[in-house]
């Protein structure tokens, strides 16, 4: 059978649904965009692949990144889920930690988000086992059907999140209870907490499982609509979803467990951001990625993402391998708005509906986008490549009445100031994976990418002394780009609670060779040869007696002095300092990856240096170098060559986003046509 030449990837956006193709003969990508519809998720991808023109028949992989699960939680709009735990702990996810968010510490009067499960919804059986996972009392066959019965029949949940407590160490239980809630309600969807993460802490693995219970109804639905229409449209392909932490998974596997997806449009930028740190040589990398409605930053270090192993949604804890990003409520349509005569910016946004004043779709709230407009940083004629027009003179008139003239400014002064409002704030996001952790923002190279990333990266480059920012082509669609080159991953853990020196070697890697089973197991089935598979080994470590944890790789060969070594390592690295304590290991990890092939940067033909093929216009913009409009030379990105040069201030438009680079930096073009902005004096 002749294999099918092309690969398609599609991010949903606040905004924007990002289709990008690769035809693996010529390695030539192409790209477009179409308007998300939050109504119909499905149809805005579908949309965004009719606009691209791809014929799905020669479609071999769809890969897919979407916000849906983040979505229903955010939105409520999850299935009506319930509980099913231990008799007389049925409070353990209302009560959750009694923490309060850091942005609430001093407010006296905080109240937590209403719960994703009212107490109704809730229900304890008999059945116990202790910490060690023996069993205490035995599973209560009546009391399992009981509890099933007041939960779907007379609180009508639609969804069951089972949860024991100690199952980590023995799943028994919470599989007898599935079996038998299954055959008296076999439409009822369960999740099983053993079935997600094998850890301990009984409120953040039952708040998982919440999350995957409430969430799945909904995603099932949303994986069999866009499967069903992308088949009417003759997909035989395989279809991929990307998962949080990295990697990809099939839409089987996703249906099963969709709290893996719903950071996955962010980690579709990160694997391309690691990809293209390799390619250039530049080990430490900051990623920033502004969308429609938020900006993402990850750390690269050494090469490879800074990794976590706990998410939150709202106040809710998720037990799932993720990026470590840090993400505030700003992008270009996140909506400016005087707060007792203060400027602020975000969190709200207008999203895709209506979308900025500019859109002229019935918003009336001044936006990011509308300050860019305004600041002549965007074309009004050739927004999205000229397939649509924007209204500046509805958006000048918005920030006017409700930006300038309530703070006595000019409409220029007033649209700076959202773009120097927006700036702080993320100053401060990049400072808490930075400087916080003991890096030095000044020794990484800023990658900029989402439709606003360059729009705001050469200004916050020079705030805070970054000597580089690189722009990928095409950067607004970067994250759909960077899901092309995704291994298939899966995850897998256990607790071990047991400090180094005391730990059985030997049974640990009897322990390593029963997970590292179930990780091939898992990448069989989603079509990679079990020879082919990749296992990586990692410790969760911490000194004993601490909280915070750390993690290691560690060898095919177990020694605890290489362990040692390695976690010193890294807590020195991270906190500036070592200690002599005995190390406690919380769980042992595996990853288990399907290599796939990775989309090649092309080395492009140099040019003589001239950039001036490449000049459309001058254009009257704002410069933030010199506090002033000013005339700006504006550069057609498709005419430049690698090995050209030109300082700003400038604009380079590719149609779906805009570059702004303010007097005092440089614009160089690399061999693959990435373009790399330096203050003059450093270039």
């Amino acid at each position: 059978m002749t294999r099918r030449p092309i690969r398609l990837a599609v991010d949903i956006g606040g905004t924007f649904v990002d289709a990008m193709e690769l035809d693996t003969r010529t390695n030539r990508v192409r790209f477009r965009k179409a308007a998300t519809t939050p109504a119909r998720p499905a149809d805005g991808v579908l949309n965004a692949i009719t606009a691209l023109g791809t014929d799905l028949s020669e479609v071999e992989l769809f890969i897919h990144g979407t916000t849906l699960g983040l979505n229903a939680v955010l939105e409520r709009r999850g299935g009506r889920t319930g509980i099913i735990t231990n008799e007389g702990f049925r409070d353990i996810f209302l009560i959750g930690r009694g923490n309060v968010p850091s942005d609430h510490m001093y407010d006296f009067q905080y109240q937590r988000p209403e719960s994703l499960v009212q107490r109704r919804f809730t229900a304890g059986v008999r059945g116990r086992l202790d910490y060690r996972g023996r069993v205490v009392e035995p599973l209560d066959p009546d009391s399992v059907r009981e509890a099933a019965r007041t939960l779907v029949v007379d609180q009508q949940v639609t969804s069951i999140a089972i949860c024991f407590l100690h199952s980590f160490l023995d799943p028994s239980h919470e599989r007898e209870a599935a079996r038998l809630i299954h055959e008296e309600f076999p439409e009822v969807s369960l999740s099983l907490s053993t079935d997600i993460v094998r850890e301990y802490r009984e409120y953040e693995r039952t708040s998982t499982t919440v999350l995957e219970a409430y969430i799945r109804p909904i995603f099932e639905r949303y994986v069999d609509e866009l499967e069903a229409g992308l088949a009417e449209r003759g997909f035989a392909g395989r279809f991929l979803i990307m998962r949080s932490g990295g990697g990809s998974m099939t839409s089987a596997v996703a249906k099963t467990a969709p709290t893996h997806t719903v950071l996955s449009g962010p980690a579709g930028g990160i694997v391309g951001a690691a990809y293209v740190a390799s390619e250039l040589g530049r080990d430490n990398v900051l990623t920033f990625d502004i969308g429609g409605t938020s900006l993402d930053a990850c750390v690269i270090e050494r090469g490879n993402p800074v990794a976590a192993y706990e998410a939150q949604l709202e106040h809710f804890p998720l037990l799932i391998p993720t990026y470590d990003i840090r993400t505030i409520g700003a992008g270009g349509g996140s909506i400016a708005w005087l707060d007792h005569g203060l400027l602020k910016v975000g969190p709200q946004s207008a999203g895709a509906d209506p979308g900025p004043v500019c859109y002229g779709r019935g918003g009336t709230k001044p936006t990011v986008t509308d300050a860019a407009v305004v600041l002549g940083y965007m074309d009004p004629d050739r927004f999205l490549a000229g397939t649509m027009g924007l209204r500046d003179a509805e958006a000048r008139a918005a920030i006017a009445e409700q930006l300038a003239e309530p703070l006595g400014l000019t409409v220029e002064n007033a649209a700076a100031g959202v773009f120097d409002v927006l700036l702080a704030r993320t100053v401060g996001a990049v400072r808490q994976i930075t400087v916080e952790r003991g890096h030095d923002p000044r020794q990484f190279a800023l990658l900029a990418f989402g439709g606003a990333g360059p729009l705001l990266a050469p200004l916050l480059a020079r705030e805070m002394g970054i000597g580089e920012v690189i722009v990928p082509f095409a950067p607004s669609g970067f994250s759909a780009w960077g899901m092309l080159s995704a291994d298939i991953v899966n995850d897998f853990s256990r607790t071990v609670m047991a400090t180094l020196d005391d730990a059985d070697l030997a049974e640990l890697e009897q322990l390593f060779k029963a997970v590292e089973a179930e990780a091939v197991a898992s990448l069989v089935a989603q079509g990679v040869p079990a020879g082919e598979a990749v296992l990586e080994r990692q410790f969760e470590l911490r000194y004993l007696g601490q909280e915070h944890s750390l993690m290691v790789t560690v060898g095919r060969e177990l020694d605890r002095d290489a362990v040692r070594a390695a976690f010193d390592e890294t807590h020195r690295a991270r906190y500036g300092h070592t200690m002599g304590n005995p190390l406690q290991i919380l769980n042992l990890r595996v990853r288990g990856i399907g290599r796939t092939d990775r989309p090649e940067l092309e080395t492009l033909p140099r040019g003589d240096g001239d950039p001036s093929q490449a000049l459309l216009t001058h254009r009257d913009a704002y410069d933030f170098g010199q506090h002033a409009v000013v005339p700006f030379a504006v550069y057609d990105r498709a005419r430049l060559e690698p090995g050209d040069t030109f300082d700003g201030p400038a604009l380079i438009d590719e149609g779906t986003s805009t570059t702004v680079v303010p007097s005092g930096q440089r614009v160089t073009v690399d061999d693959h046509g990435y373009l790399l902005v330096t203050l003059e004096e450093a270039a």
